[in-house]
């Protein structure tokens, strides 16, 4: 096992209301007392399955489970990870016959997406809560996990998200992300993974690289697209590195409400970089529909900025031989000693809310995903690390290259995006001023909606 870095209610559905306001006028009309009393029957138990809570039928997420079973209803945050999550809900449930849901929010939108089926007489039993920032919109509708076996597998009282003495979720996956390199076309183009140590070392070998590029048959960089399937690894990974060193510098303990935009500057060196050293033109980043991915798997370029979640669909392609993941390098002092940056940002939340069936049932699934055999393993091949007694060794490269750092003295670079206000609005202004950069406006913009963008979220989130 890898070392893991430390770190609405509603009023009735129409279509109820018109099923009992139907009955009524069945009632009045009816010609015997008996017949009366039969279909007031019905209404009362449509009533009180209504009110029984999310998933009052005793299955949130499905139609054929028994309300002694219970049914388990996934919201699952990582588009990139529906294929897998379908998959775990499948054995689970035909190992159990216990009805398991999985609906995937598309990209941006999970906060959207969630208080729309929070909503629903049949909603999620789990959920994800995106850090201390979430939490404080949610935590009302999360169960304490803290007398639940799920809880007790947890290797360490750091993964868990806590709300005072209760604890409301629990991080399911530790990840890392940095810049991924081909090695093997670092090689054909003269350098080593011992040439790059810093943002200075990196910025002379992805222009060279550039000033190559026909000779070579290849780029420095895939494609930056910031349209939705792709921006969030920039306003997001990337927005990171700016808000770690100074949340690092002014010690942050939680959101602060404004924040001064120290180190923009370097998230711009870093975004140059990537938009000037790749074969596709800036100013069409913004609706490209680039596949950077794919660009990486094709020998296309040798640098791609994502995280552990990419091992398994990269290794069909390239060999763990050829590739390495490094820190994202911006040019600060002392970046020589900077590890990856891993933390989560997924925790696990199961809905108070739900019926005591479906939360006994999400329970024991949740468990299961942690501790059985087919669980752990289909867990540790599709997101690496988890943080649980009866993880199972995922073989995941990047993982062993973020713990070799840390085992080498680096420093971690937090997750500290976690702390985002309005994490989608605020991301989505983001978008939009550096698609305007990207046009040739003003970096300005970038950090207006960066600085001043925050403090609006922030107020906005906190009314």
């Amino acid at each position: 096992m890898e070392t893991l870095p430390k770190t609405i209610q509603q009023t009735f559905p129409k279509d109820v209301y018109v099923t009992i306001n139907k009955t009524n006028q069945m009632i009045r009309g009816g010609k015997s007392m008996k017949k009366k009393l039969a279909v007031l029957g019905l209404a009362a138990t449509m009533m009180m399955s209504l009110f029984a809570g999310c998933g009052g039928k005793g299955s949130s997420g499905g139609k054929d489970a028994s309300a002694d079973k219970g049914s388990v209803y996934y919201l699952n945050f990582k588009p990139e990870a529906d294929a897998q999550w379908q998959e775990l809900a499948k054995i689970y449930e035909e190992e159990t016959g216990v009805k398991v849901t999985v609906v995937t929010a598309a990209s941006g939108q999970y906060e959207t997406t969630l208080k729309s089926e929070m909503g629903k007489s049949e909603c999620p039993t789990l959920f994800q809560v995106n850090g201390p920032v979430g939490l404080a919109s949610w935590k009302d509708y999360c169960a304490d996990l803290s007398d639940t076996e799920v809880y007790k597998q947890l290797t360490s009282e750091d993964f868990a998200l806590k709300d005072g003495d209760k604890v409301a979720g629990i991080g399911y996956v530790i990840e890392s992300y940095g810049i991924i390199c081909n090695k093997k076309l670092l090689a054909e183009a003269g350098y080593s993974m011992d040439d790059i140590k810093n943002f200075a070392d990196l910025k002379k070998v992805a222009e060279d690289i550039t000033a190559r590029r026909d000779e070579l048959g290849f780029d420095a960089f895939t494609s930056s697209g910031l349209d939705d399937a792709s921006a969030w690894r920039f306003t997001g990974h990337l927005a990171n590195m700016p808000l770690f060193y100074e949340g690092r510098d002014d010690g942050w303990k939680e959101a602060p409400a404004e924040i001064k935009g120290t180190y923009l500057e370097n998230f711009k060196n870093v975004w140059d970089l990537y938009i000037n050293n790749s074969k596709y033109k800036k100013n069409t980043l913004a609706t490209g529909g680039y596949d950077a991915e794919a660009e990486f798997k094709k020998g296309e370029a040798v640098f791609y900025q994502n995280g552990t979640w990419e091992y398994d669909a990269l290794k069909k392609s390239i060999s763990d031989d050829d590739m390495q993941m490094i820190p994202i390098y911006c040019g600060v002092e002392g970046e020589e000693k900077a590890g990856l940056c891993s933390g989560t940002e997924n925790c696990w939340a199961v809905n108070a809310k739900a019926s005591e069936a479906d939360q006994k049932a999400t329970l024991d699934f949740m468990k299961w995903l942690v501790t059985s055999k087919e669980g752990t393993k289909v867990m540790a091949e599709q997101f690496g690390a988890i943080p649980y007694k009866k993880a199972a060794d995922s073989g995941n490269v990047f993982l062993k290259n973020a713990n070799d750092l840390l085992e080498a003295g680096n420093y971690n670079v937090d997750w500290t995006f976690n702390y985002t206000p309005n994490v989608d609005e605020w991301r989505a202004s983001l978008v939009a001023a550096m698609n305007k950069y990207d046009a040739g406006g003003s970096w300005d913009d970038v950090k207006t909606a960066f600085v001043q963008g925050w403090a609006a979220q922030y107020k906005a989130a906190n009314k």
